[in-house]
């Protein structure tokens, strides 16, 4: 592909430059620092992607586990055990299989598709995001199946969902505790 033009006339970087012969878009367009693919960012351009917006990864979330509790549900429609209850003397239907499927359905989606849909989930494709690691390359089978693993213990134990949702508002990359963990961002696709 060749190396940028040198002379002070024209743009200083390849970002600087609409696509073209030898200038080619990436797969996050001219404003990301579109490249030639190199070593650093192989595939995906010269210089990191832009980050995706928290908003949309609230919106993008929100459908994709509106996704998981419709797939979910048929494998969890009225999985009650019955129990004794002995406060008050009756059975009692208790849903302890409804949290472990939906949590095992949530996970092969999230991981699934994060690791074989080019990092998208159903959500974050419609909104116009994806997991990358932390360098703009693609997510690996590992790395996806860590995040979601991560992800799902902290959801699964008492507040530690919120927490970890939260860190996303206050880190540099608008990373939560389990891209932290993985490795990964959710930048614009």
């Amino acid at each position: 592909m060749g190396s940028p033009p040198s002379d002070s006339s024209g743009p200083s970087s390849w970002s600087d430059q609409p696509p073209g012969p030898g200038r080619p878009a990436g797969p996050y367009g001219p404003r990301h620092g579109a490249g030639p693919p190199g070593p650093e960012y192989p595939g995906y351009g010269a210089g990191p992607p832009r980050l995706g917006g928290r908003w949309r990864r609230l919106f993008a979330g929100i459908l994709d586990i509106i996704i998981v509790g419709i797939i979910s549900s048929p494998f969890t429609y009225e999985s009650f055990n019955t129990v004794w209850d002995t406060k008050k003397g009756v059975f009692v239907q208790i849903p302890v299989q409804h949290t472990l499927l939906a949590s095992v359905v949530g996970f092969l989606y999230y991981w699934l598709l994060t690791a074989f849909w080019d990092g998208r989930t159903v959500g974050k494709k419609l909104f116009g995001l994806r997991v990358t690691d932390i360098s703009g390359r693609r997510v690996g089978v590992g790395q996806a199946a860590l995040r979601e693993l991560v992800a799902w213990v902290l959801y699964a134990t008492c507040c530690l969902g919120w927490i970890n949702l939260a860190f996303i508002l206050f880190t540099s990359r608008k990373q939560a505790i389990h891209d932290m963990a993985a490795k990964t961002v959710v930048v614009d696709s």
